[in-house]
């Protein structure tokens, strides 16, 4: 399996010739979504579900995700769209997949909490959208949130020690400056070496190949 890291919260997953495709929003190369199979969203906001790259999206393409998403950026689309909620399973583009969580996490006071869903591929990668769900299930590969209002960086390795996975790699991240990516690559350096894990940041375009 290859994983690739677009911009902000977006991954890119290829496996057998098939592409799936995880959170393309407005701060991602639209590049993401060539020839993709299918495509997963976890919540209804800008930085994860962009309207105008999912209408792009043919009628081959199944697009799974919450409600808040269905009723929103993605009503109406010509892909195939299928709502799914925590506990569900299904296959897609050649992956098994398991959806854990229910909510966002809080975010400003005066803002609502919307659904988000994670979504675990393949028993290997889990991602998490925007909160710290725990899956009830080992998680080979995380993808960390580290960057966001709704979090502080002691939540961050929290949510590492609490899930321990075999490797973490940065999502959630394009609100930082040059200073504060060098910030998070010495934490996450940090917790790697504490717990003898491959935890670290891709840039933008690189790859990772997983067992």
């Amino acid at each position: 399996m290859k994983l690739t890291k677009f911009g902000h919260a977006c991954v890119r997953l290829e496996k057998d010739g098939k592409v799936l495709v995880i959170d393309p929003g407005t701060l991602t190369d639209a590049a993401a979504l060539d020839g993709a199979d299918a495509v997963l969203i976890t919540h209804n906001h800008f930085d994860h579900a962009d309207r105008d790259k999912l209408l792009t999206l043919s009628a081959e393409v199944e697009v799974w995700t919450c409600q808040g998403v269905a009723s929103g950026a993605a009503e109406g689309l010509p892909a195939k769209v299928q709502t799914v909620r925590h506990g569900d399973a299904f296959d897609t583009a050649g992956f098994g997949v398991k959806v854990f969580g229910e909510w966002h996490a809080a975010n400003h006071p005066d803002m609502p909490i919307v659904d988000n869903v994670g979504f675990l591929l393949d028993e290997e990668v889990f991602y998490p959208g925007d909160a710290f769900t725990v899956p009830d299930a080992s998680v080979g590969t995380l993808m960390v949130p580290t960057g966001a209002p709704w979090l502080k960086m002691s939540e961050v390795i929290g949510y590492l020690r609490t899930v321990k996975p075999a490797r973490a790699y940065s999502t959630h991240d394009a609100l930082y400056s040059e200073a504060g990516l060098g910030l998070v690559d010495g934490w996450l350096q940090m917790e790697s070496e504490k717990q003898g894990a491959d935890m670290r940041r891709i840039a933008v375009g690189d790859s990772v190949t997983l067992a």
